[in-house]
């Protein structure tokens, strides 16, 4: 019997932080929306709720955390 190649597993707080696309871009949430709300006005924390791309120089990191997409 041959031995199996080991497979490499999804870091699970990778998962739950980024988010790859289709055309393989890695989406990121943004900071800054977690307290402190009443000071920031109704369009910032509206910009501050949509995700935002990671910088094409973390992007591979990530994906190697990620290996099933």
């Amino acid at each position: 019997m041959p031995k199996p190649i080991a497979r490499s597993k999804t870091r699970k707080s990778v998962a739950k932080r980024f988010k790859i696309t289709a055309r393989g871009k890695v989406l990121r949430a943004q900071s800054s929306r977690r307290h402190l709300l009443s000071s920031k006005n109704a369009k910032r924390k509206r910009q501050l709720s949509k995700a935002a791309l990671v910088h094409h120089t973390d992007a591979a990191r990530i994906k190697a955390n990620l290996p099933f997409g």
